[in-house]
């Protein structure tokens, strides 16, 4: 097993106090049932207006908040749980991607949660959320081929010892580390503010554990709590 402990720059207890996540790290096993995540996402996606949380939308302009604290705009680049908020609001329904992405997906939707998934395998070094200085390479696509680019400086991100895998906190993954069903080592990071209960984010992560193990069982699946107590 290969339980994965990211750092956080202590910076980001200031920016974001109270800020905590559960850190999931996952020896993958073949996936045998992979209709499941589809009719997980779809479920999601159905019940999004009826179902949610009383404190989604408080958790959601949280997150909001600490982006246009580090300079970014929530409107042009929301966090990733708001974004599949608004598409599910506005489209009815988002389309199959992969198993693994699915079922996170869906999960994302139910707790009004970012959650990220991450081959661990493509990594180089320890995951760390950090403030940008702003030279830091970010490997995307553009118009469907292989680019590079670099965050703002003063932007948070995710990196490893190579370049950032995430930019502004949680909006856009880059390339090299994404995750798919073919993955053997997956990470998943469940990131929350205060405004969303403690409870409601181990259950979220209760219910995504869950989700892998059914898609493939045999899975060696641990999950830690990292960040920062609120003041």
């Amino acid at each position: 097993m290969f339980p994965v402990t990211p750092s956080i720059d202590p910076a980001i207890a200031t920016l974001a106090p109270g800020f905590r996540a559960l850190s999931i790290s996952v020896e993958a096993a073949p996936i045998v049932n992979p209709e499941l995540a589809a009719e997980a996402l779809s479920r999601a996606c159905r019940s999004l207006a009826a179902t949610r949380p009383a404190w989604a939308e408080a958790h959601l302009s949280a997150w909001a908040e600490v982006f246009r604290q580090f300079g970014a705009k929530p409107q042009r680049t929301p966090s990733s749980a708001e974004a599949l908020c608004k598409r599910v609001l506005r489209d009815g329904s988002l389309p199959s991607i992969d198993p693994v992405v699915d079922l996170y997906n869906a999960i994302s939707i139910d707790y009004a949660v970012p959650v990220g998934g991450e081959n661990f395998a493509a990594y180089v070094g320890v995951p760390r959320l950090v403030i940008a200085d702003g030279t830091e390479r970010f490997d995307t696509l553009k118009d469907g081929a292989p680019a590079h680019e670099s965050p703002e400086a003063g932007e948070v991100v995710w990196r490893d010892d190579v370049g950032v895998t995430c930019r502004r906190w949680n909006w856009r993954q880059g390339v090299r580390t994404r995750l798919s069903a073919e993955a053997k080592q997956m990470w998943f990071i469940l990131e929350s503010l205060p405004a969303m209960p403690l409870e409601a984010l181990h259950e979220a992560g209760d219910r995504l554990t869950q989700g892998l193990q059914l898609m493939m069982p045999g899975a060696a699946i641990e999950s830690t709590l990292i960040g920062f107590a609120p003041r």
